[in-house]
């Protein structure tokens, strides 16, 4: 094993470890945070620090291989979706009313409210459709 083989070897685990760290703080987090939005944030390191050094450190493990090239396309998949379903879920929590801790910018909006927006008919047009 030369010098080369035992540079890419240690690299290879501490990209695993520092990934494997990532992913136990990220989990700590979702349960010891104390609102959604925090959590959220958690959850969206978990997906992208985490993720990505779990997939660099094992595509240093297989080398130049055919392995390599799906575990960079799984890679490329998730850093994609991941920040794309976040931003999603944080906006649909938004959208429902749900605040960060300590945010009182902007008032609250009930479950009801938004029923009531939703199920709202809009008013009939008085006018007469112009001729073309």
């Amino acid at each position: 094993m030369g010098i080369f083989d035992t540079i890419i070897y240690v690299l290879s685990w501490v990209s695993i470890l520092s990934g494997s760290a990532f992913l136990i703080i990220g989990a700590a987090g979702i349960i010891r945070f104390p609102d959604f939005w925090s959590r959220l944030h958690a959850a969206s390191v978990i997906d992208s620090a985490g993720m990505a050094l779990l997939l660099l450190g094992m595509m240093l493990q297989a080398g130049l291989t055919l392995i390599t090239v799906k575990l960079f396309f799984i890679g490329l998949f998730l850093i994609i979706t991941g920040p794309t379903s976040t931003h999603a879920v944080a906006n649909a929590a938004l959208v429902s009313g749900s605040r960060p801790l300590g945010d009182d910018s902007s008032p609250t909006i009930t479950p009801e409210q938004v029923a009531e927006a939703v199920t709202q008919t809009p008013d009939p047009i008085e006018e007469e459709p112009s001729k073309l």
